[in-house]
Order: structure tokens, then sequence, then C-alpha cells
């Protein structure tokens, strides 16, 4: 078992799509990369803990690689606006990959330079690619939050090519 985590917006939709693919046997959402510990919802909120909401995504490496989940990680949000998902502004929504060692750190680096020259893109890509820090889960009431409130199926659901 591997980890795996990304920031793409807000976290619910983006759980949503890795959830559905295959070789992926957990995922949570939680808050990375900020400087208070162990903080809340409202307090990341505000941008100024400077967390990212975060999936954290447990995958077996025999049914999908890193590089399947960096291929959904693309799919699932826009990459070239800074501090920005849709209408969800402020720097908890950032594009953000947070590698766990130096193969998963080449692998987003080599993916972001080869997503940034495929053209799909109207700008350059803003993706920050970053150590990862202490994890800390989200409240229990955001796990598999479009999932409980059957929503989960109207979100993009990308699968890996």
């Amino acid at each position: 078992m591997q980890h795996a985590i990304f920031g793409a917006g807000c976290f619910w939709g983006v759980e949503a799509a890795f959830r559905r693919v295959p070789g992926v046997c957990a995922t949570a959402v939680g808050y990375l990369g900020g400087t208070t510990e162990s903080p809340t919802y409202e307090q990341v909120c505000t941008g100024q803990t400077n967390h990212a909401e975060v999936v954290q995504v447990d995958f077996d490496p025999g049914q999908a690689s890193y590089e399947d989940l960096l291929a959904v990680f693309w799919a699932t949000h826009d990459p070239t606006t800074l501090n920005r998902q849709g209408p969800d502004m402020g720097t908890q929504y950032r594009s953000a990959i947070f590698y766990a060692d130096d193969a998963q750190r080449a692998a987003a680096e080599s993916s972001k330079s080869a997503e940034d020259a495929s053209g799909k893109h109207s700008g350059p890509i803003v993706t920050e690619i970053t150590k990862a820090l202490p994890f800390y889960p989200a409240e229990e009431y955001h796990q598999r939050y479009l999932e409980k409130r059957g929503l989960a199926s109207c979100h993009i659901q990308p699968q890996p090519s």
C-alpha cells in the first residue's frame, strides 16, 4: 500500500473522483501544508492557517500507479488558476501535489512538465509540488461527503488511461 496526497480545490469532488479509480483502497479528506496543528475546517476556511484542502489516497501500486493518480489529479481541476477552483477562492483551494519521497517528487515534476507542454490549458500551470507535511484528517462529516448524500456520481469521475 502506498499513499499520495493531492490538493485540487474543494476536497469533496476530488475525493469522489479518486474513490472510483481501480486500485484505490481508501481515501481521506483533510488539511495539509499549513502552520496550525490539527486545524478545524473553520480555521482552514479563513485562509490564515495556510493549509490546503487535500485528499489522501491509499492505493495498491499493483493495480494503480502513481502516474495513474496524477492523470486523475490533472483531469479533476484547473491547474492554471492560483488559489482558486470554480467559485472557491483562497489558498486552501490551491492546486498542489504533496510528495512522500523522491520518486513521487520526480514523477510529479515530470507529469507537471508534460501537462504544461500538452497545450490542454489556456495558461501556465501553477500547481505547487511540495514535500508532504503532517496530514490532518478533516472532521468526520466531510469524509465521503458526496457519497453519503448520493451525489458522488454527479461530479467528474475520470479514470486513468
